[in-house]
C-alpha cells in the first residue's frame, strides 16, 4: 500500500506571523472552512493560546464551526508548559488539541528556560497529565530541533526517550530557523526513526535558504508521516513550505497519497492572497498566474502538434487550464489559440499582421492580454470584431478631505444615453456605483472585480503612465487594462473594455 502524508496548514498561526498580516475573526473562520471541508486538509492549526482577545474570539468561532460539523478534533491550538493555563484557554474556546511547545535544543532549556532536561520534561509530564484529565490531546513541538541535533543530539534523543513514557500522539519537529539543507535534514530525520520507529513524526519546515521543499522531501523519505505547511508560503521571515509545492512533491515524485483536494487549491490560495494583502508571486510553482502560461510560439506549436511542452503538472488538476502569452516571443500558434478561445476567425494573411503588431507592442514592454486582441485587430485591420456599443459620453469626479468622493457618469449605450451621480469610498468606487445604478435601469448584471493591480514604473515621475488591471468574474474569469498617467483614469478605461466585451459576449 502506498503511504499516507498528513497535512496540518499552520496559516492560519504560523502563517499569520507574516510581517504586517493580520486575519480578522470572520477571515479565519473562512479560511478554516476552505482547509478543512473544501481543501481537504487532515489538521489545522488556528490560534496560541493566551495572546489575545482577538485570538481567543476567532479560535472559538472556528471550534463552534468545526465541532458541529465534524471537524472539532482537527483544530489544534500551540500551548505552553504552564500547568493548566493554556490546557484551559483551548477548554474555554471549544478545543480538543493542544500543540506543547517544547525546547528541542540544550541551550534554548538552558538559556531561555533557565532549567535542566529533568526539570523540563518534569513540567512537561505535569501539563500532560492535566490535559489527560480535562480530555485534551497533546501533540508536542520541539521548538530549535534542528539546532538540537546540530549541538546537542543527546539533549534531543533524552527528550524524545521521555516523551515516550507520556500520553503524547505526535512529536513536532521544527525547522525553526531554516538552517537545514536537505542532506541534513535526511541524517537528523533518519535518527529520529531509527531509533523511536513506533513514534509518529510531523516535520515543520522553515524557509530561510529556499530548501524547505527539498527538506519536506528528505523528511518524507525518512519515514516521516506528517509535514506542516501555510498556504503562499505565509510566515516568519522567508515563510514556511507552501502547500502548493508539498502537494507537487508527495504526489508525483515520492508517490505518496494525501487527502487534500487539489482542486480546490488554487482558489483557497487565491482568497488567502485577499485576505493577508501578500500577492502571490506569478512564477509560484502550481498557483502562480504564469505557471501554465506558453510565452514562446514554439512551445504552443508543439502543444498544436501533440503537447510536446506540457508535463505531468496537468493545470486542470488544480483548476485550471493552459493559456498561451501574447508579446515578442509569441507566434502564430500562440496568436491563433487565443483567436480559438475568443470565437474569432481570421485568414492566414491577416493573422501575419496581427503578429507583427503584437511582436511589435511586446518589443515596446506593453503587457497584452487574450482580451486586448479585439482591439488590436480593429487597429490593424480595421475590423471592426467588438462593436463599441458603449461609449462614455462625459465624467466628472470629485474628492474632497472629510467627504465621500462623488462621480457623475453619463454614457451611451446601444445608441441612448444614460447619466447617474453616485458617492463612493474614493474616485473608482464613485464611478463604478454610478455604473451599477445605470446597470440596474438596464436591468444588466455587471460582473464582479475581484482584483484590482496598478503598476507604476519604479522610480517614475509624477505623470508616469500607469497600467491598471482589473480582473472580472463573470460567467468567466477575464482581465482587462487601462493605460494613463492618472491611475482613476487608466481603470476606467479597463473598465470601458470590459462593458464592451461583456456586451458583444467576446
Amino acid at each position: 500500500m502506498s503511504r499516507k502524508v498528513e497535512i496540518l496548514d499552520t496559516t492560519l498561526r504560523d502563517g499569520e506571523q507574516t510581517s504586517g498580516v493580520s486575519f480578522t475573526e470572520g477571515e479565519k473562520l473562512r479560511v478554516a472552512q476552505m482547509l478543512l471541508a473544501e481543501l481537504k486538509v487532515d489538521r489545522i492549526e488556528v490560534a496560541s493560546a493566551r495572546v489575545s482577545d482577538g485570538e481567543f474570539r476567532s479560535a472559538k468561532m472556528i471550534l463552534d464551526w468545526a465541532n458541529v460539523h465534524g471537524y472539532g478534533e482537527a483544530v489544534e491550538i500551540l500551548g505552553f508548559v504552564d500547568g493548566d493555563i493554556s490546557l484551559q484557554w483551548i477548554k474555554d474556546v471549544g478545543g480538543h488539541v493542544i500543540n506543547l511547545l517544547c525546547k528541542g535544543s540544550r541551550k534554548h532549556c538552558e538559556k531561555q528556560l533557565k532549567k535542566t532536561l529533568e526539570e523540563h520534561l518534569a513540567d512537561i509530564a505535569k501539563t500532560v497529565s492535566i490535559a489527560q484529565e480535562m480530555g485534551i490531546k497533546v501533540n508536542v513541538y520541539l521548538e530549535d530541533w534542528s539546532n538540537g541535533m546540530k549541538d546537542s543530539p543527546d539533549y534531543v534523543l533524552e527528550m524524545v526517550q521521555g516523551l515516550e513514557k507520556m500520553a503524547v500522539n505526535r512529536i513536532m519537529l521544527p525547522d525553526t530557523l531554516g538552517m537545514l539543507n536537505h542532506i541534513q535534514t535526511s541524517e537528523y530525520c533518519g535518527i529520529m526513526t531509527k531509533n523511536f520507529p513506533d513514534m509518529k513524526f510531523d516535520f515543520h519546515a522553515h524557509n530561510d535558504y529556499d530548501l524547505s521543499v527539498a527538506n519536506v522531501y528528505s523528511a518524507l523519505e525518512c519515514g516521516f508521516t506528517g509535514v506542516h505547511t501555510t498556504l503562499n508560503g505565509l510566515g516568519e521571515r522567508a515563510g514556511n513550505v507552501p502547500l502548493s509545492s508539498v502537494i507537487g512533491i508527495v504526489k508525483d515524485h515520492l508517490g505518496y497519497e494525501m487527502k487534500v483536494d487539489e482542486s480546490k487549491l488554487y482558489q483557497t490560495c487565491k482568497l488567502v492572497e485577499s485576505f493577508s494583502g501578500i500577492r502571490i508571486p506569478a512564477n509560484k510553482p502550481l498557483i502562480g498566474e504564469f505557471v501554465f502560461t506558453q510565452t514562446s510560439g514554439i512551445h504552443a506549436d508543439g502543444d498544436n502538434k501533440d503537447n510536446l511542452y506540457q508535463n505531468s503538472i496537468n493545470p486542470e488538476r488544480f483548476g485550471r487550464t493552459y493559456s498561451y502569452a501574447l508579446g515578442k516571443m509569441s507566434g502564430k500558434a500562440s496568436i491563433k489559440k487565443n483567436l480559438d478561445e475568443l470565437g474569432i476567425q481570421l485568414s492566414p494573411e491577416e493573422t501575419k499582421k496581427v503578429t507583427a503588431k503584437i511582436i511589435e507592442l511586446g518589443d515596446k514592454k506593453e503587457s497584452i492580454s487574450k482580451e486586448d486582441l479585439p482591439f488590436i485587430i480593429k487597429d490593424v485591420l480595421g475590423t471592426q470584431v467588438v462593436d463599441p456599443s458603449i461609449r462614455i459620453m462625459n465624467y466628472s469626479l470629485s474628492v474632497a478631505q472629510g467627504l465621500k468622493s462623488m462621480a457623475t457618469l453619463s454614457i451611451e449605450v446601444n445608441g441612448k444615453v444614460y447619466e447617474k451621480t453616485a458617492g463612493g469610498d474614493g474616485q473608482y468606487d464613485a464611478f463604478m456605483n454610478s455604473l451599477n445604478l445605470i446597470y440596474q435601469e438596464l436591468n444588466k448584471e455587471l460582473p464582479k472585480l475581484v482584483d484590482y493591480e496598478v503598476q507604476i514604473p519604479p522610480g517614475g515621475e509624477t505623470d508616469a503612465l500607469v497600467i491598471t488591471t482589473i480582473t472580472w468574474q463573470g460567467d468567466k474569469r477575464f482581465k482587462t487594462k487601462g493605460l494613463d498617467s492618472d491611475q482613476t483614469v487608466a481603470a476606467i478605461k479597463a473598465t470601458i473594455k470590459m462593458l464592451n466585451i461583456i456586451e458583444n459576449n467576446i
